[in-house]
């Protein structure tokens, strides 16, 4: 019977009759094992798998949960069950119905919106300077996330009024980006769920129940979603204490209003803690207890054994602390595997990560920069992606604009001129160019309200190319008559040249790694980068750092290469790269983690950092929109990950920055620091 190891209340919940269930499940009580018991619950009431739908926060939760299914019910059953995160399931039924999709990655799509919010001249309006193109851009996706039916330059006016005079700036920019995206096919995870809604309205997909983890962290264009599928049965698992997706548009009161939506609906607790001693849970609670109670619960702590009580760990220097947490990582017993340093800044993770590493101690970074982010593996992926479509002109920006002298301005313009040469196919126009085109032309565009101005490419000549040695093809190709290119990145584009053609002959993805990894676009490619990254504040280059850093290049090329093996077919590898990208973490030992990169996580030693106010809680987010009650929510997930050992620390003193810190109210609110005594266990 797969029910039978659940407790009573992970029964009632998993068995009930109600058509709208919402089970709030706090930190360790096994909410895991309630959905899969719901699932199994739904299977031996003979309910199809494939009319089941699974949505987590991550797609790593979808295939632990899965696979739990698995064992119960075998992989044939399993397999039909349609689960994963909101975006990749829009993915996966987008791809049912035949709709092809070209995914990008945030980080790619900045690069092409970058190169259009240059070209725009923000009047000053006085005291206010705009947006810079990234946060705008994130900002933006908070609008898609969040808004309630207004449009984007009311909602950018009701949020800041200082930037209603560049609205409308705002807005055009972004029908001049969304136009683009669509001239190309580009479709970003925002774009994922905004189609999705819009397939709903034609397409019924017949889901018996939709169950949804992590519900605290649904925001309004994901509620959406739900409504769209229609689906008379919904059952929800969350905990409103661990609502902490505010900045991507988390509405906390979806999960409260949840009875009122949905009227006869169940609400079903999990008081039963298996994770955390009775001490770190009283520590949490103690200071989840100053957010307003949504809902009544009080846990019930099942470990008797107490080892360890949470300590505070006080510095007067804030370096002193990172040595002093690596040199305590050093001495303790707990495998390095079963370790976490969480903490809210990723900035934090640099001092201990340093510190680690000078004694030889592995550690893993997962919540800053993901290992899919990395220039390197973007490099050997925009390949790929050119040989699935090889007139993704973000992929092709990518990879061009490593060549000397070439910038994102040069590398489109050359793209454009390939796509003009090749009659609308860039391989085309790069390998059998059309001599009668003229690649380079005037783009002249000028309106001062919506603060655009002339943009002009004039024509340059091949002379300059005469005794590079080039083959005679790709020398008479009139692309490389723009005027600012120089023999240096010629060269360059011919190594480009020549890896495409390569490249065209093979089909196997790690096949195609490993000769994008060989190639000398690649190795030119990487030495450039790791001369950046050696180069030093005198402007010398430093030889060592420069060699580890190729070596990391091409280790990071590796990895790549290996998660390619189980994939025959390109455009699918490239899909799953793209789609669980951000869940991956590179290397093995200590986990340095964000709280955000932390949830859902536990480990049996625990150290919660920078604990300083200002820095936890993060005042400067706060003023942007954040909230004291959102960070206590963080701090209360950090706390939580801990299993047996938890350390809690802060510093007085950055002597780098010559800077004073306060502790964290929230280490007063825990009970571990007195306003009148903040030296007890200095270290």
């Amino acid at each position: 019977m797969p029910l039978k190891n659940l407790n009573q209340e992970q029964y009632n919940s998993a068995t009930s009759k109600a058509s709208k269930n919402l089970t709030i499940a706090s930190a360790g009580t096994g909410k895991t094992s309630t959905i899969v018991g719901r699932i199994a619950h739904l299977l031996q009431n003979n309910i199809p798998p494939n009319q089941i739908l699974l949505l987590t926060f991550t797609n790593k939760a979808s295939s632990e949960m899965i696979s739990r299914v698995a064992n119960l019910f075998g992989d044939e059953i399993a397999s039909q069950i349609v689960s994963g995160t909101f975006h990749s399931v829009s993915y996966k039924l987008m791809k049912s119905l035949g709709m092809q999709v070209a995914l990008k990655r945030p980080n790619e799509l900045k690069t092409l919106f970058k190169s259009l919010y240059e070209k725009r001249i923000f009047s000053n309006n006085g005291e206010t300077t705009p947006y810079d193109s990234n946060y705008l851009y994130d900002i933006y996706s908070l609008f898609l996330n969040s808004s309630d039916g207004e449009d984007f330059e009311t909602w950018i006016a009701n949020k800041n009024i200082a930037h209603r005079s560049y609205a409308v700036i705002y807005q055009d920019l972004f029908d001049e980006f969304d136009k683009l995206k669509e001239e190309h096919g580009y479709v970003n995870f925002d774009d994922l769920l905004l189609n999705m809604l819009e397939i709903q309205k034609t397409n019924n997909f017949n889901f018996y129940e939709i169950l949804v983890d992590e519900y605290q962290d649904t925001n309004p264009l994901q509620g959406k979603l739900l409504d769209g599928f229609k689906s008379k049965n919904l059952f929800c698992v969350g905990d409103y204490d661990q609502s902490i997706y505010a900045f991507n548009g988390s509405d906390i009161g979806i999960i409260s209003s949840f009875h009122d939506r949905y009227l006869g609906s169940e609400i079903h607790t999990l008081t039963k803690n298996y994770r955390s001693t009775k001490p770190i849970l009283d520590l949490a609670n103690k200071v989840i207890n100053f957010n307003e109670r949504i809902y009544d619960k009080k846990l019930e702590v099942v470990r008797t054994n107490i080892m360890h009580h949470p300590m505070l760990l006080q510095f007067d220097e804030l370096y002193g602390q990172y040595e002093y947490i690596a040199e305590n990582i050093q001495k303790s017993s707990t495998p390095h595997s079963d370790i976490a340093v969480i903490y809210r800044n990723n900035s934090s993770a640099d001092g201990i990560e340093a510190n680690l590493r000078d004694l030889g101690i592995k550690s893993k970074r997962k919540g800053g920069h993901s290992f899919f982010d990395s220039k390197e593996i973007k490099l050997v992926l925009d390949m790929l992606i050119l040989l699935t479509n090889p007139n993704d002109m973000m992929a092709f920006i990518h990879v061009v604009e490593y060549g000397k002298n070439i910038g994102k301005s040069v590398a489109k313009d050359i793209f454009d001129a390939l796509i003009l040469l090749g009659d609308g196919d860039l391989y085309k126009g790069l390998t059998h160019p059309n001599d009668e085109k003229t690649p380079y032309r005037s783009t002249k565009t000028t309106n001062i309200q919506l603060g655009l101005f002339d943009d002009f490419v004039e024509m340059g000549s091949l002379a300059k190319f005469k005794n590079s040695g080039f083959s005679e093809s790709f020398l008479g190709n009139q692309f490389l008559k723009h005027p600012k290119l120089t023999i240096e990145s010629g060269e360059f584009l011919y190594q480009f040249y020549n890896l495409f053609k390569e490249l065209k002959r093979m089909s196997n993805p790690a096949n195609l790694i490993d000769h994008v990894k060989k190639s000398k676009l690649f190795v030119s490619a990487i030495d450039s980068l790791a001369t950046q990254r050696a180069k030093q504040k005198d402007g010398t280059i430093h030889e060592g750092i420069k060699t580890t850093a190729i070596f990391k290049a091409n280790r990071k090329v590796e990895t790549l290469k290996q998660l390619s093996h189980k994939h025959t077919n390109i455009k699918n590898f490239i899909n799953a790269m793209v789609l669980g990208g951000g869940e991956l973490s590179e290397g093995e030992g200590v986990n340095l983690l964000s709280i955000h990169a932390s949830k859902g996580l536990e480990f049996k030693e625990v150290y919660v950092i920078d604990l300083m106010d200002g820095r936890f809680p993060n005042r400067t987010l706060m003023s942007k929109g954040g909230s004291l009650e959102e960070e206590r929510r963080l701090f209360y997930v950090a706390v939580t990950r801990a299993k047996d050992i938890l350390y809690l620390s802060y510093a007085k003193y950055d002597r780098i920055k010559k800077q004073d810190f306060v502790y964290s109210p929230f280490l007063v609110e825990s009970g571990l620091v007195k306003k009148e005594d903040k030296s007890d266990n200095e270290k």
